[in-house]
């Protein structure tokens, strides 16, 4: 073992003594021995979030950290495990290490990788025989069990459209799926104008955005990027209409929608030469 594969070994083993201090119930830290499972998730979550934004920013010295918080919710977890005689964190190791062995048959066993297709397919034709051995999702089984609902509700669409794709489900043409998202947008205007009822606006309003999830899926773009891409230049232009609007002496509640509209335009066209 070269040194620098003994010093991650010593850093490793260093963070799971810390763990193991931390939940001691005599001289560990009360706010961590309190925790379970249930309760660390939510700061899990926050953390994976934390990283998209530092990866989004181009922070990498910030990313180092926030990648150590992540490191860290594993390691209590494992620990928590441990602690049930459930499993440990080697435990955590030895199954990601098998499941990559096994899904990368072109890498770690006598077959030819082929086209980038063929690869993702050959992926998901593993990780759906793997949810067949799992055997818990009852006798008859489905292409869509085991999709997380707890995810982000655009990635949780991505992820049923891919899926469903997988099955044969899926249009091989763009046009067809544009269609579909006008006749949507069709039938949650017929809703809003002729019936009005609320719980039927919503269930439209989700078909709408099922369908915006699946154009762009068909677009090779990631719905959830686009949306904060989306999110992100709406700040900045309604930040640039408000220096225009302090500029002038007024406050934002003085001017009239006409004149919002107005100073809007304006501020996508400076942000626009300032790029």
């Amino acid at each position: 073992m070269n040194d620098y594969k003994r010093l991650e070994m010593q850093n490793l083993e260093k963070l799971l003594d810390i763990m193991r201090a931390l939940r001691d119930p005599e001289t560990g830290c009360p706010w961590d021995i309190k925790q379970d499972f249930s309760s660390i998730t939510t700061y899990t979550i926050e953390e994976a979030y934390e990283i998209a934004d530092t990866i989004e920013r181009g922070d990498m010295h910030e990313l180092k950290g926030e990648l150590g918080d992540l490191l860290f919710h594993i390691v209590f977890y494992a620990q928590m495990a441990n602690e049930q005689g459930q499993f440990c964190f080697d435990d955590i190791v030895e199954v990601i290490n098998d499941k990559l062995v096994r899904r990368h048959p072109h890498v770690f066993a006598d077959t030819e990788a082929g086209s980038d297709e063929e690869l993702l397919k050959a992926w998901e034709q593993q990780k759906a025989s793997e949810r067949e051995g799992k055997g818990n999702y009852g006798e008859a089984g489905s292409a869509l069990d085991g999709i997380a609902s707890t995810l982000p509700a655009l990635k949780w669409a991505e992820k049923i459209q891919k899926r469903a794709a997988h099955t044969g489900f899926d249009w091989d043409e763009l046009a067809p799926v544009f269609a579909k998202l006008h006749e949507e947008i069709d039938e949650l205007k017929q809703e809003v104008e002729v019936e009005n009822n609320h719980e039927r606006i919503i269930d439209e309003m989700g078909d709408v955005l099922f369908s915006c999830v699946n154009l762009s899926r068909h677009l090779g773009v990631s719905a959830e990027q686009a949306l904060r891409q989306g999110n992100k230049k709406f700040i900045g232009r309604f930040q640039q209409m408000e220096k225009l609007i302090a500029s002038e002496g007024r406050a934002i509640e003085d001017y009239s929608l006409e004149e919002l509209e107005q100073q809007w335009q304006k501020a996508k066209i400076e942000l626009k030469q300032t790029e």
